[in-house]
């Protein structure tokens, strides 16, 4: 080894050696648990019985455990101050530190100090995690037992019995109070966030009904807080205005609720406690008429204003009262604003003019809100289209194509029902499958890959006419017929069937559908029917590129693997089998006299030829085996998992099939016979080229023998020798 070489080990062992400072480190580290060790063995050698006989080594035990208490306590202070977490070493550290101390004051000051032992546990078991509790807990125990045993049992197993029960329903109480106590906290928030969504449908800043909870749900309701502290701002300073320039008792803003029939106070300036808070019907009193006729009302009376409705039973005597309509820009009433006072002083039409002038200032904040909001819904609407067009972009394979149209679909609209269908040309007749959906049947599973025959149901007029339907609420069609007869989605009271036009072609349909009736709006509909549009795009892409992928791998004539794809899975399938210690058999095979075949019959009948024994291999091979076109009259089949046994059992049964087969042709009947050879791994060879070369020795000793046979490496190594002794 050079200098060079041995240097950086020099430098490693000097990095890892100890320092002094790192020893003094170290040291101080194990003080805490050092001090109770120590105290634990001097309370078993008989220590701590009474102060009288304490001598200089019980009071450094008990300076050394007070230094390593101090010292876990710092420890647990730091690393709470710099947010790290606690580990179990420094609970134990500090929990043994009391524990220690507890068993001291015990040991010298007799049985009657030992309920300081109970609530030290009931303190522990509180504030400390449970592993570090339950160790305690032993740790208790054991500390007892060198007080009390051997020569008290009874005394012992009472308290250890007592100390267990104690901890344990300490502890089950206490997280029984806690569980209340975060129930309590999380009904108190859903609450909260129950009366800001109410408040903002009072606002309009969400519709009635809809699901506005969208992915990022606490997005949506820091917004909806924002809001509606934004708009109760703008509202209270309004009112302050009001109460100041027209000297009112009570100024307050009243909103219809979302179903417009009832009142709610939503903000009010007033000295008053007995306003009336909980909402109230719209249509009576003052207020009922006010809505009506949609006026300002102003009324007068020393003897007390009758029809006054924004007061619990038992209110104040109303003198005088001044009410406007809160009005939006289409006359639509949306509330009241309202203003009293109790002694007889009458409002006049300039104050009618500022409170009007106030309540456009409140419906002005509620309107700039709506629209805020309005732009943040089309925001996100927005994101969610071009994510899902670049989902469907992204999409590849078309089992892809179709998650993702599915995906995307749900994304833009509330959909509970969602499938895509392909058309195709099925003997001459234009036949539809679902390829892929989801939603309000538990039969979807079952439904997909159904193959339909075309019809008078929605999907094939869809295909046939090229254009969306239904044109009307899918609640008022007398029966649905989206796929056929025998397939029925019941309870969708909003359908719309898309057609997916790629060019002058329309390769299936997307279809949506939801329980609720008008569930999707006209942008919903218009990204729907871009998606649409975009997956027929996909769909095609994806075909194209699966028949390009075919093209690559697959034999134009006879639809069989091609040489190239051939010699690659045969590694794949070769190297598992290496791997796995299984056998692989490799079969050879070629047309008997097939030149003689084309020159007989011409080019095209032996193509047929070749189609024909191409689809009999195919037939009569198992699903896991590959069946290649070699070259040529030539084809290959490679066999998992089979000895040479089974192989040649295979392809007898191959050779017997094509026997039986007779093609026709312009001069008869033509009939044409197989010869086979079978290699076997590892029985005759390891390596791909050594199979290869003995199944090809294998069919040609077959065809020098009489062809139309079967022959493996062993059967060809057994005939040699009698070959050569002839």
């Amino acid at each position: 080894m050079t200098p060079d070489q041995a240097l950086p080990r020099v430098r490693h062992s000097r990095s890892m050696a100890f320092t002094p400072g790192k020893w003094m480190q170290v040291l101080v580290r194990l003080v805490p648990a050092a001090a109770v060790l120590l105290i634990f063995a001097f309370l078993a050698r008989g220590r701590f019985r009474s102060i009288d006989a304490l001598g200089w080594a019980d009071a450094g035990a008990v300076a050394l455990l007070v230094i390593g208490g101090v010292l876990s306590t710092v420890r647990r202070v730091r690393r709470s101050m710099a947010g790290v977490p606690l580990l179990l070493r420094d609970e134990l550290e500090f929990g043994g530190s009391l524990l220690a101390a507890a068993f001291i004051c015990v040991a010298l000051g007799g049985e009657l100090l030992f309920p300081v032992v109970y609530l030290l546990m009931a303190f522990l078991v509180t504030f400390l995690p449970r592993p570090a509790a339950a160790t305690l807990l032993g740790s208790a125990v054991l500390f007892d037992a060198l007080l009390t045993l051997p020569e008290r049992w009874g005394v012992f197993l009472g308290r250890a019995a007592f100390l267990g029960l104690f901890a344990a329903l300490y502890h089950v109480v206490l997280s029984a109070r806690l569980a209340v106590a975060r129930r309590a906290e999380q009904d108190a928030v859903k609450n909260k966030i129950k009366d800001i969504e109410e408040r903002a449908r009072t606002f309009r800043l969400v519709s009635s009904g809809a699901n506005d909870s969208l992915p990022g749900v606490k997005d949506q309701e820091k917004w909806l807080v924002a809001a509606v502290k934004e708009i109760e701002g703008a509202t209270g300073s309004a009112l302050e205005v009001a109460e100041t320039s027209l000297r009112t008792h009570t100024v307050a803003v009243f909103l219809l609720t979302s179903d417009d029939r009832s009142l709610k106070l939503h903000d009010c300036r007033s000295t008053s406690e007995q306003i009336q808070r909980e909402r109230f019907s719209a249509g009576e009193g003052i207020f009922g008429a006010l809505l009506k006729r949609g006026v300002p009302v102003r009324m007068n009376s020393g003897s007390g204003v009758k029809g006054v409705t924004h007061y619990e039973s038992g209110g104040p005597d109303v003198c005088s009262i001044l009410a406007v309509p809160i009005v939006e820009g289409g006359g639509l009433l949306r509330g009241v604003l309202v203003a009293d006072r109790l002694e007889n002083t009458a409002f006049t039409e300039q104050d009618e003019r500022l409170l009007q002038v106030i309540a456009g200032e409140v419906l002005r904040a509620i309107e700039v809100e709506r629209v805020m909001g309005y732009i943040r819904r089309s925001r996100d609407e927005k994101d969610r289209f071009f994510r899902a067009i670049e989902e469907l972009n992204r999409a590849g394979s078309p089992e892809q194509v179709f998650l993702a149209v599915l995906e995307s679909a749900r994304q833009v609209a509330p959909l509970e029902f969602c499938a895509v269908t392909l058309v195709s040309e099925v003997n001459g007749a234009r036949a539809h499958r679902i390829m892929r959906m989801t939603g309000v049947t538990s039969a979807g599973r079952a439904l997909e890959g159904q193959t339909f025959a075309d019809n008078n149901g929605l999907v094939a007029n869809v295909v046939r006419y090229g254009a969306p339907l239904p044109g009307r609420d899918a609640g008022a069609m007398d029966r649905q017929i989206i796929f056929d007869d025998d397939t029925q989605i019941r309870g969708l009271q909003s359908l719309k069937i898309f057609p997916l036009v790629a060019g002058d072609r329309i390769l299936g349909t997307l279809v949506t559908g939801s329980r609720k009736k008008a569930a999707f709006d006209s942008d919903e509909l218009r990204m729907l029917e871009v998606i649409a549009i975009q997956a027929a795009q996909a769909v095609l892409r994806a075909q194209l590129f699966e028949a390009m992928e075919k093209m690559a791998t697959t034999d134009g004539l006879t639809g069989l693997v091609n040489h190239r794809t051939f010699q690659g899975r045969f590694d794949e399938h070769l190297a598992t089998a290496r791997r796995y210690s299984r056998k692989l058999s490799f079969v050879l095979t070629d047309i008997d006299h097939f030149k003689s075949v084309n020159d007989t019959y011409g080019h095209p009948m032996g193509d047929q030829v070749l189609k024909g024994v191409a689809r009999i291999l195919k037939e009569q091979a198992r699903d896991t085996d590959i069946v290649a076109r070699y070259g040529g009259e030539e084809f290959a089949i490679v066999m998992p998992e089979t000895d040479a046994k089974g192989a040649h059992a295979i392809a007898e049964r191959i050779r017997e099939r094509i026997l039986k087969e007779v093609f026709q042709t312009e001069q008869g009947p033509l009939k044409v016979t197989l010869s086979l050879g079978v290699a076997t791994f590892p029985d005759v060879g390891a390596d791909k080229q050594v199979l290869i070369d003995l199944a090809d020795q294998c069919l040609y000793f077959a065809k020098r023998h009489g062809r139309n046979q079967s022959v493996t490496v062993q059967q060809m190594q057994a005939a040699k020798p009698r070959a050569v002794e002839g």
